[in-house]
């Protein structure tokens, strides 16, 4: 497996994170971290997808961000110190398995490799910029183009890499694509249920099907 966050290093950087790292496996539904806990490790994704999730202050869900395999989570907590509290409550949509490497060997690795930090910092404004362009779509996209947008990207992404040109199984239910879109699961639906009657997907329980993704990216202006 090639994490993305540790291609720019060399390899003996690369080797040394990696062997600090503790293998650490998760059932469907399980949290990996919760939001406010304590800074305390990197992980990097060996399998598996998963939710990042963050409660807004009316004390609802909104899914920010879908984490890969290759993909990473918490480098925040790499210069957060000991005070640091996570931001987002991160949990397993599937069986998935992670590398966690705790925040003091990334320390001990960046002090014999400074070119470490670089790397990290760069990741952070990546992170940045995918937030950014979610809340201009959230600011100014209608709910039916977020749900188009989204449902597209997950078709990308459960295609598991490949174009997805065929049919692709999301199985993901209506009310975690409404926390992915900002909108409620009622009005997700509607839009899902005139999807279906086009012939561009199919619903089933805790699953949406993508029949036609070709079309379903119609509905999508360009980025």
């Amino acid at each position: 497996m090639e994490f993305s966050l540790l291609a720019g290093l060399p390899e003996e950087a690369r080797a040394a994170l990696l062997s600090s790292a503790r293998r650490r496996s998760f059932g469907r539904g399980e949290v990996v971290v919760h939001e406010g806990d304590p800074t305390d490790s990197l992980h990097l994704v060996r399998s598996g997808r998963l939710g990042v999730r963050v409660t807004t202050p009316g004390g609802e869900s909104a899914m920010l961000n879908l984490v890969v395999p290759g993909d990473h989570f918490g480098e925040l907590s790499l210069f957060g110190g000991r005070q640091g509290a996570r931001t987002a409550t991160v949990l397993a949509l599937e069986p998935a398995e992670t590398w966690s490497v705790p925040a003091v060997a990334f320390h001990d690795v960046r002090r014999r490799h400074p070119e470490v930090e670089a790397v990290v910092v760069a990741a952070l404004a990546r992170r940045v910029e995918e937030l950014s362009g979610r809340l201009l779509e959230l600011l100014f996209d209608s709910l039916d183009r977020r749900v188009y947008r989204q449902l597209a990207r997950l078709a990308d992404v459960y295609a598991d890499g490949t174009a997805a040109t065929g049919e692709v199984t999301i199985p993901l239910t209506q009310e975690t694509l409404a926390e992915f879109v900002g909108g409620t699961r009622p009005s997700v639906n509607k839009i899902l249920q005139r999807l279906a009657e086009q012939g561009t997907v199919r619903l089933a329980r805790g699953r949406v099907v993508v029949l036609e993704p070709a079309a379903l990216r119609r509905h999508v202006p360009p980025t």
